[in-house]
């Protein structure tokens, strides 16, 4: 089988938006008079949804006004997104870019729905030939359907593609979906990581050869 598509997660594997989902998180609560931690980030509303997250901290508020909380935190990510920009992972372009000079399509998921908003401020939305957003979805990871989407929009079988994801229930959506998968392991723990076919710190431990021939094995 020969590679013929590129599949990237966007959040940890292309961008970093852990900075300012904590910051527009931070000062949403700040407006409802809760102190709101890192810690509490990591374990009560990170990789959730919005709705969710707002609950987990304001567990005194009518489902009406969690429903305002959080559209008000979306306002203040927007809004910081475009004030402070966007940190993305070099290593990870510079790969993307290898694979368009080598004709491999390329795709980007999220199951966010500030995925373009996102790339459009990176600069980088011509890069991919397909974009899933959460909009697109209906059936969250670990469901394959996200990346089952992105091979049909690249007309491709699963089978012939990639994907490159730093989450744990990314990787097993991956694997669900009939796909070899490349793990990132941004949290020095590769064990969490470990239902991939090959693990990295960072992208700039492979090139696009490379990557070829771990897809071959």
């Amino acid at each position: 089988m020969v590679l013929k598509g590129a599949i990237f997660d966007l959040d940890g594997v292309i961008v970093n938006t852990v900075p300012l989902h904590f910051k527009a998180w931070k000062a949403m609560f700040s407006d409802y008079k809760k102190d709101f931690t890192f810690e509490d980030y990591k374990n009560k509303v990170d990789g959730i949804p919005r709705i969710d997250g707002a609950k987990a901290i304001l567990t005194d508020l009518s489902a009406e006004e969690l429903e305002k909380a959080a559209a008000k935190k979306q306002i203040y990510f927007l809004q910081l997104l475009e004030k402070e920009g966007i940190n993305v992972y070099e290593s990870t372009v510079k790969l993307v870019k290898e694979f368009y000079a080598q004709q491999i399509k390329r795709a980007v998921i999220s199951s966010s729905k500030n995925c373009l908003p996102i790339l459009r401020k990176a600069r980088l939305v011509d890069l991919f030939d397909v974009i899933i957003t959460g909009n697109d979805i209906s059936r969250g990871k670990p469901n394959p359907d996200i990346f089952l989407l992105a091979a049909q929009r690249l007309y491709l079988e699963p089978q012939e593609c990639i994907v490159f994801e730093d989450a744990v229930l990314g990787v097993e959506a991956a694997k669900r979906a009939g796909m070899k998968c490349i793990g990132i392991d941004r949290y020095n723990n590769p064990q969490r990581l470990s239902k991939a076919d090959y693990i990295v710190k960072d992208l700039s431990e492979l090139n696009a050869q490379k990557i070829k021939e771990i897809f071959s094995r």
